[in-house]
């Protein structure tokens, strides 16, 4: 939930779902330098989560108009 509120502060669309071995995995969508801020507020802000790693990579974006950010199941 604390991803999802932080990418909609942030305008950015995609989704984010914890995985069974407790990582969590986030798809996100917008111009770079709000993507590393976001990245930035995750690393530091929550009190109670822990980043250890953080992989980035550059994909095409999605071709519907799609809107907000979902948490996946």
């Amino acid at each position: 939930m604390f991803c999802r509120d932080e990418a909609l502060n942030y305008r950015i669309r995609g989704s984010v779902r914890n995985r069974p071995d407790g990582s969590v995995e986030m798809e996100a969508e917008g111009p770079a330098g709000v993507l590393s801020d976001l990245v930035d507020r995750l690393k530091t802000s929550h009190a109670w989560a822990r980043v250890d790693f953080v992989e980035e990579m550059d994909a095409a974006p999605h071709q519907d108009e799609t809107e907000g950010f979902e948490i996946a199941f």
